[in-house]
């Protein structure tokens, strides 16, 4: 029976919802208004299409690598280099979990109350930061005890999530253009300086500015998903690079309009300055974005102060609710996948019987091990004594560095890829070796400032630790990685 191939359109699709975020443009707005819109044309053309392509080199170079990425990478550079590489690549995913099983109650709020109430919740006489940490906690075993027992594939959840997600953006651009029409004027002023600079003073500086780049790279993170393509494009060679740039735009259009229609409906100063009593922070921007976006509509249209309000709680119902759908099904795949890559991608001896131990094809005793390692750092953060906005900061910068940083393994490995003769080469968009070596070093350098300066933003305001917090994931695993191929390399 012939496969069936993918079209132009078929792929402009599945690189579009596999990547685009509805998240970022909220996000962006919150940290850096108007100006967060340069940087993500930066971040496409800098990073998401050069090192989409890429991995669409090496993805189809080794179609049948079960290692993925870490296959890549040995064959590359080295075996040893590969492991450091992916057990960075799986670190990424640890912060992710991090991240997602804090935040994830507060759509969980949002779509009860109408508005993030989590600042409010206090288990056991625990501060809010706490409880949040006990309640991701606890999400943790739970989700990991229903993976663990074959349950693991929420796709409609995930589906139905993702497609709700998609149809905010929607309803965000149109939304806001209705009220931009009905006001006569954007909530948000516009000029040529709120183009360059953010409303934020902690990112109004150069280097808050400069950090601002992450968040820029990270709203085009999952690129690595689309290698598997190239081989079930029709006609890859013209389709995947017109697919991939059509996507990219397509992406990034949307983004941008996003961050330009929310200024039409957000007076920043009004909705997300702490100064004026806001109780914004990473993780509930999102909602209070929304919920204003209701309220704005309702007042354009002339409607009540009542009914106004009741439209906003509605609309941050509807995105807690489709946030909650999206996340959970996204964190289901996510408790199992990456360590199932790793643990089963790679070499046998390098990993004790415990932990190579599969039940319903999945390797339980690894991912029981996981949810500890999680827990562990969950409750070391929220017991550090910060507040929800620090809290949330910490967490999801921490989550921003973590997954750039397998970026640069992949782009080092894909430099010494393109100087191997002896490799097959069925999709290739470089056609010379100096683009190919150029692009690796725009991708290389794009990502290690934007991760640098993420470092060093932090440590000029004063918050040390939360430089530290960044760091401290990544060395830890970098050093077992490295501990354990030695002792892999010394019994073999």
């Amino acid at each position: 029976m012939k496969k069936r191939q993918l079209t132009l359109l078929s792929l402009v699709l599945m690189v579009f919802t596999s990547i685009f975020n509805f998240v970022n443009i909220p996000r962006a707005f919150y940290l850096m208004g108007y100006a967060a819109i340069i940087w993500y044309v930066i971040a496409a053309f800098c990073f998401f299409l050069p090192f989409a392509f890429m991995v669409a080199e090496m993805g189809s170079a080794f179609p049948n690598a079960k290692g993925g990425i870490y296959t890549w990478m040995a064959k590359a550079v080295n075996p040893k280099f590969a492991f450091v590489g992916i057990v960075m690549w799986y670190t990424s995913f640890i912060s992710w979990m991090l991240n997602t099983s804090s935040i994830i109650w507060i759509p969980i709020s949002t779509a009860i109350f109408g508005v993030d109430k989590t600042q409010s919740w206090h288990l056991f006489g625990l501060s809010d930061v706490q409880t949040l940490g006990v309640l991701a906690s606890l999400l943790v075993i739970l989700v990991t005890f229903i993976a663990s027992r074959g349950l693991s594939k929420f796709k409609l959840i995930t589906s139905i999530g993702g497609s709700a997600m998609l149809l905010a953006s929607f309803i965000l651009i149109v939304g806001g253009t209705v009220i931009l029409i009905l006001n006569g004027h954007p909530l948000q002023p516009l000029s040529f300086a709120s183009l360059i600079k953010s409303p934020d003073p902690q990112y109004a500086s150069v280097i808050g500015t400069l950090s601002f780049s992450v968040f820029a790279v990270f709203a085009f993170g999952g690129i690595e998903i689309i290698s598997g393509l190239v081989d079930q494009t029709k006609n890859p060679q013209k389709t995947f690079p017109r697919g991939v740039a059509i996507s990219a735009i397509m992406i990034t259009s949307v983004y941008c309009l996003g961050i330009f229609v929310t200024g039409m409906f957000t007076n920043w100063n009004e909705v997300f300055n702490a100064a004026n009593g806001s109780h914004v922070n990473l993780g509930n921007e999102a909602f209070i974005a929304m919920n204003n976006f209701g309220y704005q509509l309702g007042l354009a249209l002339n409607f009540s102060h009542h009914v106004a309000t009741e439209m906003g709680l509605w609309t941050a119902r509807y995105i807690g609710f489709s946030m909650f759908l999206a996340l959970m099904g996204a964190f289901t795949t996510v408790i199992f996948s990456p360590i199932k890559q790793l643990v089963e991608g790679t070499p046998e001896k390098l990993w004790p019987k415990l932990i190579r131990k599969t039940k319903h094809d999945l390797p339980v005793n690894a991912m029981k091990i996981q949810a500890l390692l999680v827990i562990a750092f969950l409750l070391l953060v929220s017991f550090g004594g910060k507040n929800a906005k620090l809290f949330f900061q910490i967490v999801i910068s921490m989550t921003n560095v973590a997954m750039s940083l397998p970026y640069l393994f992949i782009a080092y490995a894909y430099m010494q890829f393109r100087k191997k003769n002896d490799v097959g080469r069925p999709f290739t968009f470089f056609k010379k070796d100096s683009s190919a070596q150029l692009a690796s070093i725009v991708v290389l350098l794009t990502v290690g400032l934007a991760i640098i300066f993420t470092l060093i933003a932090p440590i000029l305001q004063g918050q040390f630790m939360s430089t530290v917090w960044m760091i401290v994931g990544p060395i830890i695993f970098a050093g077992v990685a490295i501990l354990s191929y030695q002792r892999y390399e010394k019994n073999n």
